[in-house]
């Protein structure tokens, strides 16, 4: 049984293929820019005055000359300068660590599918038995991701890809025996969530293909293109969640901003469409039948702050709380495959912990036999057994995949990923610390502290979304520049992060987005206070939305930051509405305003920084993929362009063959290489 979360589909940012795109930034997020107003100055952000950043050197202070530009069929690069020979063998150790994440187990319990790179490019490949070698399956110059294996066929799979990063996602299936490949999709539209019913008859999917806006539900038997039916027509976002055991029904659940999903069944025969979810607003996360089919499993905030587990009829009208006694976030959960165990995960301050639930008794307990970590792809394995598959990982662990047996409760490992030439033992474990920003809320952050009494440079790594959540996921390029060149790195959960409580990440919607800036300035000033930490050497890094927040901070506390680096994020908010994927316009226009109404799009364009980057005073890397359809590289553009005619030169990187973010390696390392080699230029790295 698979469990796709509405979080996870829906949310337009990025969710993890961004954390492996920038392991220095995680999550994502949008943006937009351009308009035919004339912008109002913004309103300043309030913070204490500072002492002065480092005066930049005097090739940097003045009226910068053409960029230095080094153009090829996949690249092109502006400002760079060479990598050493030295930086490229010191670094590569960090660089040449690996992960496996599970993506499913065969019927009878005995083989995994796992994705782990061994060449340029994460594929999908085949464990027999723990710590048996893996075997790759899938040999693509694109990454291949979300392999299932077929129920009823042991010799085939499913998959996902893409082309050059564009997200148009096409479902693949796979005869083992033979190596032959047949598309699924029309290789026009995207498509995902693939979901199959336990006898392996049907495979629900969603698709934009009708009119490449809106997400619907299809369903088709999984092995001729031409048996695809669409079941479902959509407005929005849609997506598979789970089948009813006997194949009949089908949970739906369609995304319409953080704060907002709705929930469904429908009758596979008939396509009547019944909604579970009640009116109002509130999120319906995730959701998957019971045994006897005629309840569901949900997580919902429907009642409070965060994601609860609930248990419903399929009408919705009888809603039993399951677990209103835990205040954090429901995320990932599985039924056992006899409906007596439901396993689930909660996210407590960034951490995953595991909780089983007697659905008799409806009584859950925690599993303390698991390293503090993270984990991932929760889900039973086998037709009957009581063992529990998952992908386990923290910040010094790579990921790797696991079982945990319910009744022994013992934990078996399945892979053993290399992590380079590096020891987890010699790794930086984070600590979480809190900080009290502007109005008094408190904000929590990661922080990594490297060894020795400083003081000591920073990075402040802002995540994306603007719905993500700093977690203290595995960052080689976090690792090294903590241990070899001894800076200290902040991952912070600003206003707009989840993990924290519906209230929480809506205070940063519509006009209350600078608001997050602000949570940017009072974690200055916690750096300011803390000795260890030099205030002097401040750098700001984000993907997305991070970018976003990146040149913002630039914007607003120049003064205090030396140097920031802005990976595929946002300059403009209005044109990035205009530009990004038509799916996701209406999606993001909930969370950051709606440029066609003139008061909101002047605001808009108030707080853009592309619009005050006169201001910006800061050393600025901006690195992009060309293929973005999220934020399209127009945006990385023009926030060149005004830097540079305010007299400033920019460090640009744009890799022709990715989207949002770098998942190709040859790309990823040299994004790493110009990340280090920039802050060790503009935050005296290692002195």
């Amino acid at each position: 049984m698979r469990i796709v979360s509405a979080v996870s589909l829906g949310r337009a940012a990025c969710v993890g293929a961004f954390v492996l795109a920038c392991s220095i930034t995680s999550g994502c997020a949008t943006s937009s820019a351009g308009a035919d107003q004339q912008p109002a100055a913004p309103a300043p952000v309030a913070t204490p005055a500072p002492p002065p950043a480092p005066a930049p050197a005097p090739d940097e202070a003045s009226a910068s000359p053409s960029p230095v530009v080094l153009d090829s069929e996949t690249l092109r690069l502006e400002g760079t300068p060479e990598v050493p020979a030295a930086l490229r063998a010191d670094l590569n150790r960090y660089l040449e660590t690996r992960s496996a994440a599970l993506a499913d187990v065969s019927e009878d319990g005995r083989q995994m599918l796992v994705t782990t790179r061994f060449g340029q490019t994460s594929q999908v490949h085949l464990v027999k038995a723990p710590m048996a070698a893996r075997t790759q399956l899938t040999f693509a110059a694109e990454p291949a991701s979300s392999p299932r294996f077929v129920p009823g066929d042991p010799n085939a799979i499913v998959y996902v890809a893409d082309i050059g990063g564009d997200e148009q996602y096409q479902i693949w299936r796979l005869d083992l025996r033979t190596g032959r490949r047949v598309r699924l999709t029309d290789a026009e539209s995207r498509n995902g969530g693939a979901l199959w019913s336990r006898d392996g008859a049907q495979m629900a999917y969603s698709s934009n293909s009708r009119n490449k806006r809106d997400f619907d539900i299809w369903v088709s038997d999984g092995r001729d293109p031409a048996s695809a039916q669409r079941i479902v027509d959509a407005k929005g976002w849609w997506y598979p969640l789970d089948w009813s055991r006997d194949g009949k029904k089908l949970l739906i659940g369609e995304y319409i901003s953080a704060n907002e999903s709705r929930l469904y069944v429908v009758d596979v025969a008939s396509r009547a469409l019944t909604r579970i979810s009640p009116e109002g607003k509130a999120t319906y996360a995730s959701a998957l039948f019971a045994a006897d089919g005629q309840r569901v499993y949900v997580v919902s905030d429907r009642d409070g702050e965060f994601g609860s587990l609930y248990e419903s009829d399929l009408t919705g009208s009888s809603w039993r709380p399951l677990t209103a006694d835990i205040p954090w976030n429901v995320e990932g959960m599985d039924v056992s495959p006899d409906g007596r165990t439901l396993a689930f995960t909660i996210n407590q301050d960034g951490y995953s912990v595991l909780h089983l639930l007697d659905t008799r008794r409806r009584r859950h307990r925690v599993v303390d036999a698991l390293p503090k970590g993270l984990i991932g792809g929760l889900q039973f394995v086998g037709k009957g057994s009581d063992t529990l598959g998952f992908t386990l990982s923290s910040a010094t662990r790579s990921g790797d995949a696991y079982t945990y047996q319910v009744r022994r409760k013992t934990l078996t490992r399945w892979t053993e990923s290399e992590l380079g030439g590096l020891r987890s033992d010699e790794l930086v474990e984070p600590e979480l610390i809190r900080y009290e920003t502007f109005d008094g809320r408190s904000i929590s952050a990661f922080y990594y502290a490297p060894e020795g009494a400083g003081p000591f440079p920073v990075i402040i790594n802002i995540h994306g979304g603007p719905e993500g959540q700093a977690r203290p996921y595995f960052s080689s390029l976090t690792q090294y520049v903590v241990n070899e060149r001894k800076v200290a790195v902040l991952y912070p959960n600003v206003r707009g992060s989840a993990g924290y409580g519906k209230s929480f990440i809506a205070l940063d919607n519509g006009k209350k987005r600078e608001d997050s800036v602000k949570d940017i300035g009072a974690l200055l000033d916690w750096v300011a206070a803390q000795p260890e930490l030099d205030q002097r050497r401040v750098g700001v890094l984000g993907g997305s939305y991070g970018g976003y927040m990146v040149l913002a901070s630039l914007v607003h506390f120049g003064e205090r930051i030396a140097a920031g680096v802005d990976i595929v994020g946002i300059s403009n908010f209005v044109t990035f509405l205009e530009n990004t994927a038509d799916y996701r316009r209406d999606l993001r226009r909930v969370e950051y305003g709606d440029e066609r109404d003139p008061d909101m799009r002047a605001h808009l364009e108030a707080i853009s920084p592309a619009n005050h980057a006169d201001r910006i005073e800061s050393a600025l890397f901006v690195a992009q993929g060309a293929n973005d359809p999220r934020v399209p590289a127009s945006e990385a553009e023009q926030i060149l362009a005004a830097v540079r005619a305010a007299g400033h030169d920019v460090w640009y990187m744009l890799a022709k063959n990715e989207g949002h973010g770098f998942r190709k390696k040859e790309n990823r390392d040299l994004y790493y290489f110009l990340t280090v080699m920039f802050f060790d230029k503009h935050l005296k790295a290692g002195d």
